[in-house]
């Protein structure tokens, strides 16, 4: 238990260095901006309690808007993400799954039910954070247009390094 706190405790600032050091750093277009960070708010057991899901997804999009000069917005669109990822679970997780002590990645699942999880959530995501960062439809071909690349390029960054880190799950 301590151990696996200890574990996503230094994936969780790993994450955040990675997204605010270098990603953020990174000028590809106006319409390509990639937040890898969300994945962490992906990788979480999916027996956690939603309540601490939204909690851990506010924490981090605090950071975040702490470090971009966004105040509240990166906050906003990970609760939003992180509420409706209890919806997408239960939808989408068999009930094996949501009793077990599993976390949604390539090994557990496979690389397609993972693709599919990762693409509606940081979809999700990206839709609330560039709307409301906009806060206008004036702009909306422009905005759909950041929403659909900028969530294909973060969807790519996270299934690379969920690849990078695949673990083989032996079957029984």
């Amino acid at each position: 238990m301590i151990i696996d706190l200890i574990t996503y405790f230094l994936r969780f600032i790993g994450i955040l260095f990675l997204q605010i050091l270098i990603v953020n750093n990174i000028e590809l277009n106006t319409y390509i901006n990639p937040f890898i960070y969300v994945i962490f708010i992906l990788g979480l057991p999916v027996n956690i309690k939603p309540w601490k899901v939204l909690v851990i997804s506010f924490i981090t999009g605090v950071i975040m808007d702490s470090f971009s000069s966004t105040p509240g917005l990166h906050m906003a669109a990970t609760v939003f993400m992180g509420y409706l990822r209890g919806f997408y679970l239960k939808i989408a997780a068999s009930k094996e799954d949501l009793e077990g002590n599993i976390t949604p990645s390539i090994s557990q699942k496979g690389p397609i039910w993972f693709l599919f999880y990762a693409f509606i959530l940081v979809l999700a995501h990206h839709f609330f954070l560039f709307f409301l960062e906009v806060y206008s439809f004036r702009e909306f071909f422009r905005t759909v247009m950041r929403i659909i690349l900028s969530t294909t390029f973060s969807v790519a960054i996270i299934m690379l390094g969920e690849l990078l880190f695949y673990k083989s799950v032996k079957q029984r």
